[in-house]
């Protein structure tokens, strides 16, 4: 007996996050640019130096290439929306650093976050050129790795020739296993296109992974003091020369 409300209530709990999942999907259907402008900033924004070690850019994106198979959201334009976000991104980063040189790194809000800072130059130290490459892949260095570029006076055209090759290969990184995985439930499991389940599920299991991810890291730099890095400006310097 004292077992019938606690599963009633787990009923009632589970259509009330089915039903939510089922109203947002029907409310970007409705309003699909809104969708795309969400992607869009989400992108935009995790590139932005200290404010892209905060914004869940990555698990958004994921969790929004869910709605691509049901035919709310078009693949080609989620796509779209997450490169030009990433861009502009990177690319205004990048320019800021480029015309403030080495003095931005010890401005204001960077002196805050001096260990993420001294982790990009070192990612300068052993890759060179390619850690603009490998950095779009790894947060939360990839909000702070192009205006350190930018600051260390790598050259425009050898960044945005490392730099966009990788946005074209981390879009479709984040926005293809959303669609793939949905479509699986689909066809394999038999649930129809318009109900809110399949999303359901990736979308809670994307933000339970992020989560657990975040906890992992957490963990790791605090159990290794923050993970300090001591910056190499010099030999960086001369890398790009």
């Amino acid at each position: 007996m004292l077992g019938l409300p606690a599963t009633g209530q787990r009923y009632r709990h589970g259509n009330f996050v089915t039903s939510f999942i089922d109203q947002l999907i029907s409310f970007v259907s409705a309003h699909a640019w809104l969708g795309y402008l969400t992607l869009f900033l989400a992108a935009f924004l995790e590139a932005v130096p200290v404010v892209g070690s905060l914004v869940p850019g990555s698990t958004i994106i994921l969790a929004l290439s869910a709605l691509v198979p049901g035919g709310e959201l078009r693949l080609e334009w989620v796509l779209a929306a997450a490169i030009a976000g990433a861009m502009l991104g990177d690319g205004s980063a990048y320019w800021i650093g480029h015309r403030a040189q080495r003095e931005i790194l010890s401005s204001w809000p960077l002196t805050n976050y001096p260990k993420v800072v001294a982790q990009s130059e070192a990612f300068f130290r052993r890759w060179g050129a390619l850690a603009v490459f490998f950095a779009r892949f790894v947060p939360p260095i990839r909000a702070f790795v192009p205006i350190t570029a930018g600051a260390l006076g790598m050259p425009p055209l050898q960044f945005f020739a490392v730099n966009i090759p990788a946005i074209l290969l981390w879009a479709p990184a984040h926005v293809l296993p959303g669609v793939l995985a949905v479509s699986a439930l689909h066809h394999y499991a038999g649930i129809s296109h318009h109900t809110g389940i399949g999303k359901l599920y990736w979308i809670l299991s994307v933000i339970g992974g992020a989560l657990i991810v975040a906890l992992a890291v957490w963990t790791i730099r605090r159990r290794h003091g923050g993970g300090a890095i001591e910056p190499a400006t010099e030999k960086i310097r001369k890398d790009f020369r």
